[in-house]
C-alpha cells in the first residue's frame, strides 16, 4: 500500500507503525519539518522538553521503565548535541533508544551552515549504529531498522539523523519493515557444548557465585534466576544494574559488589572458586584492581555481546546468548544440586558480622541512610526509584530494599549527573499508575530541574526526594580522604538554601517540603505520598559529613574494602 506524502509526514507515519506513543523533544529550525505533521498525530504523544539533555534522559526512563523503546527529537547542531549525553548513557547501560535528529539541507552538509554539526560523527562511537538519511524515500525503511536494532540483541541507542530537505520533498510511502540485516545477526541461544562445560564446572565448584548484571534485567530472566539460585543454592551478588532483579530479601543474596558495595557481596566475589558472570561487563567500579580480583576463581561468563567476554577477564567457558536462553538452558543442563553449606555459612557470617550501617549524629542532624531506609520501608517494594549519581545514589542502592526487577533505574556505566529528574519523569509516562520517586543530590538536582515545568504542565506527579548536604557530597567524600580535607570548589552553599529547594517547587508549580529532623521525616513522606496531583520536591536537609561506606578505593584491590575511615573486616581464611 502506497501513498504519495512528504518525508515528514513519512517520519510520523512510520513512528506510528512501529508503535510509538510518547516522544520528548524540542523543536527547531531543521526539524520543524517533521513537527507539522506530529501535531496532527493522534497516535504520537510529544512532550515538550525544556532541555533537549532532558529529552534524552526521559527517553531512557521511559524506556527502562516500560521495555520499550524511548524516543528523542531534536534540531540540528547545538540542539543535536545536547543529546550526547544520554545516547552516551544510553549506550553504556544498554537502553534501546531511538533519537532524532534534523540536519541542515543535504546540499550545504559539510560547509558549516548555521547550527551545523556531523551528529554522526559525534556519535560514531557511543550508538549502537547511525544513519544520516538525504532520501526522503528511505525514512520508513530506516525508522523500522533502527528501531529493531536498539531493541534486539543487546539494547542500544540509535541516531537517525534527517537532513530538512529530506523532511520538505515529496515521497511514495512504502510501509515494508524488515528485519533482515546483513551483517546484523546477534546470537541469541547459547551452544549445546558451551552449556554442558558451564554445566560440569558448577557442578565441580564448591565456592561458586551467580555474578549478576544488568544484562540478566534486560533479558527478562529474573524469574530464571531466582529457579537457578533455589537449585543449585549458589549466593547471588546483583550489581547496580541488577538490583531488584534478585530479591534482596532472599537468603541466597550477598548485595550488591563493587567499590561501595557490602562486605559479603565483596567478599564472595573474592573467595570464590568460580565465578557465573550472567551479563555483566567486568566494570572496574566492581572488580577493582583487575589482576588481584577473584583470584582464584574459574570464570563461566554468558553475554548476548560476545564483545564483552574476556574482554577485561578470559572467560574459561565463555556462551555467547540471551541470558533468559542460557539460563533456562542451565538449569536443564545442572541434574542435581551442589553442596555449598560450608561456603554459604562463611558468607552468611560475613553478612551477619558486617552489615550495612550508618552513624547517627550528635547534634541531632539528618542522616541520609535513615532517610533512604524510611522511605523504602513507608513508600514499599512497588514503586520505581529512580536516582542520580553519587552519594545518594549508593545509599539509595544500599538501603532500599528491592524485591522486583526494574525497580532500580539509575545511571550506571557513564554516571550521569542530572539523569534523575526527567528519567523520573519519562518512567512516570511510561508507568503512570505506578508510583515513581526520585532520588537525586543537591548538586544533580541543579543541573537538570527545570523538567520540573514539563512535569507540570504535562501532568506527570512524580516526587523527589532531595538529599541535600550542600556540597557535591561524592567529591568532598573523596576530598575528605585523599586530599587532606581541602574541600576545593565543592561546597554548593544549598543546605543555606540557595537556592531554596522548597520556593524553586513552588516557581515551578509543585510542591515543596522540607525535612531537618529524623522524627519528621517518616511525616514528610506520608505527607507527599498523600499528593498525587502535582509533582512533589522534598528537600532532606542531611549531615554534610555523611559518607558511603564500604569503600574500595579506586585502583586499589577488592581485599582492601574498607567498612569505615580506618576499618577493614577481618576475612576468614581459605580453609576455614
Amino acid at each position: 500500500m502506497t501513498e504519495q506524502m512528504t518525508g515528514a509526514q513519512a517520519l510520523v507515519r512510520a513512528l506510528e507503525h512501529v508503535g510509538v506513543d510518547t516522544v520528548f523533544g524540542i523543536p527547531g529550525g531543521q526539524i520543524l519539518p517533521a513537527y507539522d505533521p506530529l501535531f496532527d498525530s493522534t497516535k504520537v504523544r510529544h512532550v515538550l522538553v525544556r532541555h533537549e539533555q532532558g529529552a534524552g534522559h526521559a527517553a531512557e526512563g521511559y524506556a527502562q521503565a516500560t521495555g520499550k523503546v524511548g524516543v528523542c527529537m531534536a534540531t540540528s547542531g547545538p540542539g543535536a548535541t545536547n543529546l550526547v549525553t544520554p545516547i552516551a548513557d544510553a549506550h553504556m547501560d544498554s537502553v534501546p533508544m531511538v533519537a532524532i535528529t534534523g540536519q541542515v539541507p543535504s546540499g550545504v552538509i559539510g560547509t558549516d551552515a548555521f547550527q551545523e554539526a556531523d551528529i554522526c560523527g559525534i556519535t560514531l562511537p557511543i550508538t549502537k549504529h547511525n544513519f544520516l538519511v538525504t532520501d526522503p524515500g528511505d525514512i520508513p525503511r530506516t525508522i523500522a531498522e533502527a528501531f529493531h536494532i536498539a531493541s534486539s540483541g543487546r539494547p542500544g541507542p540509535v541516531l537517525v539523523d534527517i537532513s530538512k530537505d529530506a523532511l520538505q520533498a515529496r515521497t511514495e510511502f512504502h510501509w515494508e519493515p524488515t528485519t533482515h540485516l546483513p551483517g546484523y545477526r546477534p546470537v541469541t541461544r547459547p551452544h549445546a557444548k558451551q552449556i554442558q562445560e558451564a554445566a560440569k564446572l558448577i557442578s565441580e565448584a564448591e565456592c561458586p557465585v551467580l555474578y549478576v548484571g544488568g544484562g540478566v534485567h534486560k533479558a527478562g530472566a529474573s524469574a530464571e534466576l531466582l529457579r537457578l539460585a533455589e537449585l543449585t543454592g549458589i549466593p547471588v551478588v546483583t550489581t547496580l544494574m541488577a538490583r531488584g532483579t534478585f530479591p534482596d530479601s532472599h537468603p541466597l543474596h550477598m548485595g550488591m559488589p563493587g567499590m561501595h558495595g557490602s562486605v559479603s557481596a565483596v567478599g564472595a566475589l573474592q573467595k570464590a572458586d568460580l565465578l557465573i558472570a550472567l551479563g555483566v561487563r567486568f566494570d572496574d567500579r566492581v572488580t577493582g584492581q583487575l589482576s588481584s580480583f577473584a583470584p582464584r576463581a574459574k570464570v563461566i561468563h554468558a553475554d548476548i555481546d560476545p564483545a564483552e567476554i574476556s574482554k577485561n577477564r578470559v572467560a574459561d567457558v565463555p556462551i555467547v546468548g540471551d541470558c533468559s536462553e542460557v539460563i533456562g538452558a542451565l538449569v536443564h543442563a545442572i541434574d542435581r544440586p551442589g553442596d555449598h553449606v560450608k561456603w554459604r555459612a562463611l558468607l552468611d557470617r560475613l553478612k551477619e558480622t558486617y552489615p550495612l550501617g550508618y552513624e547517627d549524629f550528635a547534634d541531632g542532624s539528618l542522616a541520609p541512610q535513615y532517610v533512604l531506609e524510611r522511605l523504602s520501608s513507608v513508600v514499599g517494594p512497588d514503586a520505581l526509584y529512580v536516582a542520580g549519581v553519587g552519594q545518594h545514589q549508593m545509599w539509595a542502592s544500599q538501603f532500599i530494599g528491592f524485591e522486583k526487577p526494574g525497580a532500580f533505574i539509575t545511571s550506571g556505566g557513564l554516571g550521569t549527573m542530572g539523569f534523575a529528574v526527567p528519567a523520573a519523569m519519562g518512567a512516570k509516562m511510561g508507568r503512570p499508575d505506578t508510583t515513581v520517586w526520585a532520588i537525586d543530590g543537591d548538586g544533580c538536582f541543579q543541573m537538570t530541574n527545570q523538567e520540573l515545568a514539563t512535569c507540570t504542565i504535562e501532568g506527570v506527579p512524580i516526587k523527589i526526594a532531595v538529599i541535600n548536604n550542600g556540597n557535591l557530597g561524592m567529591v568532598r567524600q573523596w576530598q575528605t580522604l585523599f586530599y587532606d580535607q581541602r574541600y576545593s570548589n565543592t561546597d554548593l552553599q544549598t543546605a543555606q538554601h540557595v537556592p531554596d529547594f522548597v520556593k524553586l517547587a513552588e516557581a515551578y508549580g509543585c510542591v515543596g517540603l522540607r525535612c531537618t529532623r529524623p522524627e519528621d521525616v517518616d511525616g514528610t513522606i506520608a505527607k507527599a505520598m498523600e499528593i498525587n496531583d502535582v509533582p512533589v520536591i522534598v528537600d532532606f536537609v542531611v549531615h554534610e559529613d555523611a559518607m558511603v561506606w564500604p569503600m574500595v578505593a579506586a585502583g586499589t584491590s577488592n581485599d582492601d574494602i574498607k567498612i569505615a575511615r580506618g576499618m577493614a573486616p577481618r576475612w576468614e581464611s581459605d580453609d576455614s
